[in-house]
């Protein structure tokens, strides 16, 4: 994490969570990263911004003896936003609850847990985003008060009782942090966002990982398997498992660039930690389309999955490496993708219409 969170699939990626890069938590990889789970900011590898910010933050808190300030953690699945909040909840010495917003479906729900915090608990809220309407406009009273208004009976006789909450730090998670409304956000008093790991950290990580888990690694084959994560420490740690299984198994042990590489072939992650789904997206691109432009319902139907499974699942990442264009109209493959395939693009006609360009919509 930092490597190491738990996270719910967004809706539509399901699958996600399935996937050998996918960067959803499985039940393994809950199991595993409790083990390797960094327990302080000093621990804490990569996110060198957000790591010092917070670390001024939580210092200048314990100096007044007072409550952190609520925190607002944003960004991709597996970049350690849950581990930062139990990080946070060991700097300030408090106990820590852990909830997420699709368990908060009503009002009360939250009224329940909040009434039932202890004074300077850390209440971790998970995908904060997807907390109910009428829950969201109680947690505004109850993080800027400390305050919540229980609603008893129904109708005309419906009386609102007033409960003293004690001084407590929410920390909210989210992967989508455009969905926040306006009020909510502004109540954080910080606001962190997770960028994806460069090579160098990923590499610390697997080190890292190799030394809790007892794998004897060389610093080209940690090289190897970061290069192949996807830049998010989940997927690191979770190819390192696989990397050690096959190394168990076809040689002594130890993992070194050949065995890495071989190992990951067998699992299909290619150079560039491209899976079976993602080559799959493009060799329908570059191979029946021409490159594109073409509808992202015929390219599912092309590659036989969901159109949300292939929008939501293989699309982010295939953008990110600037491998595939979402255009008005249709996806549209880059020369990185031909490249990236061994294959070379079809000569246009100057002027003249694409193949894909029937596809579009």
């Amino acid at each position: 994490m930092n490597p190491y969170e738990t996270e719910p699939a967004p809706h539509g990626a399901d699958e996600d969570g399935h996937r050998l890069v996918g960067s959803v938590a499985d039940g393994e990889d809950t199991a595993v990263e409790a083990a390797l789970r960094p327990k302080e900011l000093g621990e804490f590898i990569g996110q060198e911004k957000v790591r010092a910010q917070l670390d001024l933050v939580l210092k200048a808190a314990r100096a007044r003896g007072a409550t952190a300030d609520h925190v607002l953690l944003s960004g991709a699945p597996g970049l350690g936003k849950t581990t930062l909040s139990m990080i946070i909840a060991a700097e300030m010495e408090a106990p820590i609850r852990i909830t997420s917003g699709p368990a908060i479906q009503h009002a009360g729900d939250l009224a329940a847990i909040l009434s039932s915090l202890q004074e300077g608990e850390v209440l971790f809220l998970d995908e904060i985003h997807r907390m109910s309407r009428p829950a969201e406009e109680m947690l505004y009273m109850a993080m800027e008060d400390f305050r919540v208004d229980v609603i008893v009976g129904k109708g005309p006789g419906a009386t609102a009782i007033p409960l003293e909450l004690p001084p407590f730090t929410l920390v909210g998670a989210t992967t989508r942090a455009g969905l926040l409304p306006p009020p909510l956000r502004d109540r954080f008093g910080f606001t962190g966002h997770m960028e994806f790991y460069g090579p160098a950290e990923l590499e610390r990580v697997v080190h890292r990982s190799a030394r809790l888990l007892d794998v004897e690694i060389d610093t080209e084959g940690a090289a190897e398997i970061a290069g192949r994560s996807r830049g998010t420490p989940r997927i690191a740690n979770r190819l390192l498992r696989r990397v050690r299984d096959y190394a168990q198994v076809k040689a002594d042990g130890a993992v070194d660039r050949e065995i890495a590489s071989a190992a990951l072939a067998v699992y299909e992650v290619d150079a560039r930690g491209l899976d079976r789904l993602d080559r799959s997206v493009l060799e329908a691109l570059l191979k029946l389309f021409g490159g594109g432009p073409v509808g992202l319902s015929t390219l599912s139907v092309a590659v036989g999955e969901e159109r949300e499974t292939v929008e939501e699942v293989a699309e982010p990442f295939l953008v990110r490496e600037g491998l595939l264009a979402r255009t008005p109209r249709g996806r549209v493959a880059t020369p990185a993708a031909w490249a990236h395939l061994g294959l070379t693009p079809p000569r246009q006609v100057p002027g003249g219409p694409g193949q894909g360009d029937l596809f579009a919509g």
